[in-house]
């Protein structure tokens, strides 16, 4: 399989849980520490880390500490390879879509 495949896969597999998106979401917002992080969620911190950890070999987050604390930051440009197939798909649809509707739209220029 390419390995650029692996990576849309490794994604798309990351951004499929619940408590995974919401990270991305809150992470949008701008760098967080877990345990700003893990606030809104009732979990066990070694769950939430296990969240993070799948995020991070996504390449969707980088992290980095200093200290005891570790902050997560979003790596915005990992979402765009997902986005651009998801565009790829999209395109052929809608066309299908667009020819479908001008066959059954009634041509109002005709004369009877």
């Amino acid at each position: 399989m390419p390995k650029h495949r692996e990576d849309l896969d490794r994604v798309f597999h990351a951004l499929s849980d619940p408590t995974r998106r919401a990270l991305i979401e809150r992470l949008v917002r701008g760098p967080a520490s877990v345990s700003e992080l893990a606030r809104p969620f009732e979990m066990a911190l070694p769950s939430l880390l296990q969240h993070l950890s799948v995020l991070e070999r996504a390449g969707l987050v980088t992290s980095s500490k200093v200290g005891r604390v570790r902050t997560f930051q979003l790596a915005v440009e990992a979402l765009t390879p997902g986005a651009e197939w998801i565009g790829r798909q999209r395109l052929p649809a809608e066309r299908r879509l667009d020819r479908l509707g001008d066959f059954l739209t009634p041509d109002t220029t005709k004369e009877n």
